[in-house]
């Protein structure tokens, strides 16, 4: 067999990294490459419909369930393809980036999947894009031990039977990856990158292993862009030699729009579906985004007041659990995002409680399983799904023909009893200067006052300053939202941290950069689609 010829792809600006051979490898980027080269333009569309899909929202403050494919939602004969072996009980699922720590303390957590994440849990520099490939071929390979340089520290992986199943997440269609380029000099898309590397590495190595290349795919917005998706899934296992349905696809349901077409997703995936997943900060910034221009009926309270329990929310949940049931597809819960604290044991107790009562609702509501951020909330989650499924590997059986949601409900904002705080705000701005400065420095998972963040609460921080601020709101102590108290506040904010971590860690850090970034997001005229378009120009590595 003659050896592939050399990829038409370069890599541009990026300093050579330990081990990149293993994985940029002729073969793997001249894959990449092809998908490349067969569905960016694809995407590139469906990335301008998008925009005039919020146009059209912008003109008409609504959304319906689409009348095109009503023959879709109404006929009960479909199903996706039945969950593989690996995929059946997902009753707890931990979340976090690529890095070598977590992948062993991730794989090793107790939970039955671990996705493994390049998406908004990771900064993408290129070192992360690189070795989190080559951390997890190590991973599959069992040559992934290591050792805390820091504390001394060793990790290893436990027994195969032990542990978690990988799910995947690549970046979402919006991010290019910069450091990748065809030769016309275009960007390969980042989510084309992260699959298209892993696939090609893993897809038969996890076969091999009983598994599969199995994907969470983040940010969709319709059915076309799952349609996508799909054909890039059908032309990867043709071209390494894999049979047709080896993959298997967990859909975020983390947009406003994509809510209205769960039933028309799943269908253009059914051959490689395996559920759907509510995710809560990215659905609440879609809102703000998609109904910017709403008026008052829009404007939502604090984020932290918005609870699952919300109308608009349950509304949410309780149609994506009957969705997924009626086809055959797993419905996955939302994070839990509390970070243990080691000093204070009764803020740990009064967290403890909050996180079995979400996920004793998210099992009783009929869902297969629930997102955790951190393997302390393992055995709280799985406690909560093992007192509803017992040795049952999930509960698609409960069909919850009792849920009748109507499109209104879905956009029912104006239906929480809550407004805006001047806390909140606060809260949004100290959150989203102490996120974005990690993440310019690599760091896309964070721990925040005692939370797990990630880009989408930046998303969600800086939509509701941005909302809040267009919308004139008034807080309860009198004072309205504007420009300049949200500057106001950062400058505070700033000050705050200069003062409590010293000027030598201030100045090695990117404090000023971050806040002057979350303030051009934040009070822009012009509302910046993803945070991460201008944050990643600024993203060294």
């Amino acid at each position: 067999m003659s050896a592939p010829a050399p990829s038409p792809l370069a890599i541009v600006d990026a300093e050579p990294l330990p081990r990149q051979e293993e994985v940029l490898t002729d073969a793997a980027l001249a894959f990449v490459a092809e998908l490349h080269r067969l569905f960016t333009p694809r995407r590139d569309e469906l990335l301008a419909r998008r925009a005039r899909r919020r146009a059209e929202i912008a003109r008409t403050s609504t959304l319906d369930f689409l009348p095109e494919t009503a023959a879709i939602r109404a006929d009960d004969s479909w199903k996706v393809a039945p969950a593989p072996a690996a995929l059946n009980d997902r009753r707890v699922e931990i979340t976090g980036p690529t890095d070598r720590k977590m992948t062993v303390n991730a794989l090793n957590s107790g939970a039955r999947v671990w996705l493994a994440d390049f998406e908004d849990a990771s900064a993408p520099t290129w070192e992360n894009v690189v070795l989190g490939q080559v951390n997890l071929i190590d991973a599959h390979t069992r040559n992934i031990d290591f050792t805390d340089p820091g504390s001394g520290r060793s990790y290893a992986l436990k027994a195969d039977e032990e542990l978690a199943t990988v799910v995947m997440r690549p970046r979402g269609w919006h991010l290019n990856e910069r450091h990748l380029v065809a030769a016309d000099g275009t960007p390969v898309p980042g989510a084309l990158v992260d699959f298209g590397l892993y696939f090609f590495h893993n897809a038969q190595r996890l076969i091999d292993l009983g598994k599969g290349p199995y994907f969470y795919l983040p940010k969709t917005e319709s059915h076309l862009e799952a349609r996508l998706w799909n054909d890039v899934f059908v032309f990867a296992q043709d071209h390494v030699g894999v049979p047709q349905g080896t993959v298997r696809a967990t859909v975020l349901i983390e947009t406003i729009t994509a809510a209205y077409e769960m039933d028309e997703i799943l269908y253009e995936l059914r051959d490689h579906a395996s559920g759907l997943n509510a995710g809560r900060w990215d659905y609440l910034f879609s809102i703000v985004k998609n109904f910017r221009d709403g008026g008052q009926k829009f404007v939502l309270p604090d984020r932290n007041a918005i609870t699952m329990t919300a109308p608009f929310m349950r509304a949410y949940t309780e149609l994506l659990v009957r969705t997924c049931h009626r086809r055959g597809a797993h419905a996955i819960g939302g994070m839990a995002a509390f970070i243990p604290s080691r000093r204070d044991e009764e803020v740990n107790k009064v967290a403890f409680e909050k996180v079995k009562a979400d996920k004793d609702r998210e099992a009783f509501d009929g869902f297969d399983g629930s997102w955790v951020a951190h393997p302390d909330l393992v055995p709280i989650a799985m406690a909560s799904f093992d007192a509803v499924l017992g040795d049952r590997p999930n509960q698609k059986d409960r069909l919850r023909e009792d849920v009748s949601v109507a499109a209104g409900d879905l956009i029912a904002v104006d239906s929480l009893d809550a407004k805006p705080t001047y806390d909140g705000l606060v809260n949004a701005v100290q959150v989203g200067i102490r996120y974005i400065e990690a993440w310019l420095r690599g760091l896309g998972a964070v721990a925040i006052f005692n939370l797990m963040e990630d880009a989408a609460t930046a998303e969600i921080s800086r939509s509701q300053i941005w909302q809040w601020i267009n919308a004139g709101v008034v807080f309860e102590n009198g004072e309205s939202a504007t420009p300049e108290l949200a500057r106001k506040i950062a400058a505070g904010e700033l000050a705050a941290i200069r003062a409590d971590i010293g000027e030598e860690s201030f100045a090695a850090g990117n404090w000023q950069q971050a806040h002057d970034l979350l303030l051009t997001v934040s009070l822009d005229e012009d509302y910046a689609d993803f945070l991460t378009l201008p944050a990643y120009e600024q993203l060294a590595g």
